[in-house]
């Protein structure tokens, strides 16, 4: 039922109060401007009858004596195969200069799946990332970020994986996104060949900050639907953290009571109400999230990747342009690497990561100027061949490619005895 109100009681930010009855938590609102414009808002809150509308074009413009119409319904996102290969801004409208989208709608920021309907996460995740397949395998229905720092290749990363990916569907959220960001995403999926299979919802650094909140809604609520229409959706999302400080900047122009460095109180709850989207359902498809988390100043302890760390299962640290062997973790592995993947996988991944550990201990050795033995320059071969050959990002391997691969670092490294690994795998696998 539409219900029209002609006073608004106070603007402050991009949020306008209204005093009004019956409304819904997400509920949208038309505001109409006295120079005939409207502008679209959505309840945020509310204390009684006055209800929080959060402007999405922003609340320059508006006045007290504006018409204010509430719809009866939440925001939607249309859903469907014409949405692939199409771009989209935070509120749903197209932005490639392609037709409006006349498929069916269905309301963003819906529950989380039903856990009767999950099962287990036990399929495999081709993305042809040494790093990431051969160390830290990624698993269908996972929901894992990527810890950064800005100016690192992170969106290089997503775009990548992308790629280079089997699933069937592909959905980018990107938030905060600087046009270049943006434009390097749409050329690269279009010159991959991705983009067909390619749906993409945008938030510029430019546009208004609830659209920033909305961006992985949207995208989360079209990859259900695909996924209940047995589809492996991948839902890549950059940036949460320009997610979360648009939180910050909302809950502020509402004078809520801030929390660790001026984020909401909520903010566990409002991260994790994302990623717990991520689903293998049973006899249907399945949805897998991967989200860049940029941490100011490098700072792991930051509310943002502190809170995110609690939710996901595991993270990829990106530094120096490589994804660190030694601060990532994916905590679903066990459930591939040598059930999925061929049976030397873990202990051959192991070894190697063991002895590039003990590679970095002779590099240490030799800056502080000791003699270096005939097993530690041995070492140092093996860590400049498995930094370019398997750390770098350009590597592009089958993950058999990659196995091999890491026997053949290791026949030219070293002995069969200096290894750790077992005969049996060294007699069947081994390149000496």
């Amino acid at each position: 039922m539409v219900r029209t109100y002609n006073r608004i009681e106070r603007i402050k930010g991009s949020i306008a109060q209204v005093k009004a009855e019956g409304v819904m938590l997400g509920e949208l609102a038309r505001i109409k401007l006295r120079d005939g414009r409207e502008t679209l808002g959505e309840v945020i809150s509310f204390d009684g009858d006055r209800v929080n509308l959060q402007v999405f074009s922003g609340t320059k413009g508006v006045s007290t004596g504006d018409e204010t119409r509430f719809l009866g319904k939440a925001m939607q996102v249309s859903y469907g195969d014409t949405m692939l290969g199409r771009v989209f801004n935070g509120s749903g409208d197209p932005i490639d200069n392609g037709p409006e989208l006349m498929e069916e709608k269905v309301e963003i920021q819906g529950p989380s799946f039903n856990p009767a309907k999950r099962i287990v996460p036990k399929r495999f995740v081709k993305t042809n990332i040494p790093m990431i397949d051969m160390f830290n395998a990624l698993v269908i229905s996972q929901k894992i970020p990527i810890f950064s720092i800005p100016g690192e290749p992170y969106n290089e990363l997503l775009a990548r994986i992308a790629s280079q990916t089997d699933a069937d569907i592909i959905i980018l959220g990107g938030m905060g996104l600087k046009f270049d960001d943006y434009q390097f995403f749409k050329d690269y999926f279009t010159k991959t060949g991705a983009m067909e299979k390619t749906s993409m919802f945008i938030h510029l650094a430019s546009d208004p900050v609830v659209e920033c909140i909305l961006v992985p809604d949207m995208a989360l609520a079209a990859a259900e639907q695909f996924a209940t229409k047995d589809k492996d959706v991948l839902v890549l999302l950059t940036d949460m953290t320009a997610f979360s400080d648009a939180l910050k900047e909302i809950s502020i122009s509402m004078e809520m009571v801030p929390s660790n460095r001026g984020y909401p109180g909520s903010l566990y709850s409002d991260l994790a109400a994302r990623y717990e989207k991520a689903v293998d359902i049973e006899s249907s498809g399945s949805i897998t999230v991967i989200a860049v988390t940029t941490m100011p100043g490098d700072d792991v302890t930051h509310p943002v990747p502190d809170n995110t760390g609690y939710i996901t299962e595991g993270q990829f640290y990106l530094h120096g342009g490589v994804i660190d062997p030694f601060g990532s973790l994916s905590r679903l592995k066990q459930q591939v690497m040598g059930k999925v993947t061929r049976e030397d996988h873990g202990d051959l991944a192991n070894a190697m990561i063991r002895l590039y550990a003990d590679a970095k201990k002779a590099r240490d050795r030799a800056s502080m100027g000791f003699r270096l033995s005939g097993w530690d320059k041995k070492l140092l071969k093996y860590a400049g061949l498995f930094e370019e050959k398997m750390m770098s990002l350009e590597v592009n391997l089958d993950i058999d490619e990659q196995l091999d691969l890491g026997w053949e670092l290791f026949a030219e490294c070293f002995e069969k005895n200096e290894t750790g690994l077992k005969n049996e795998w060294i007699d069947k696998y081994g390149k000496w």
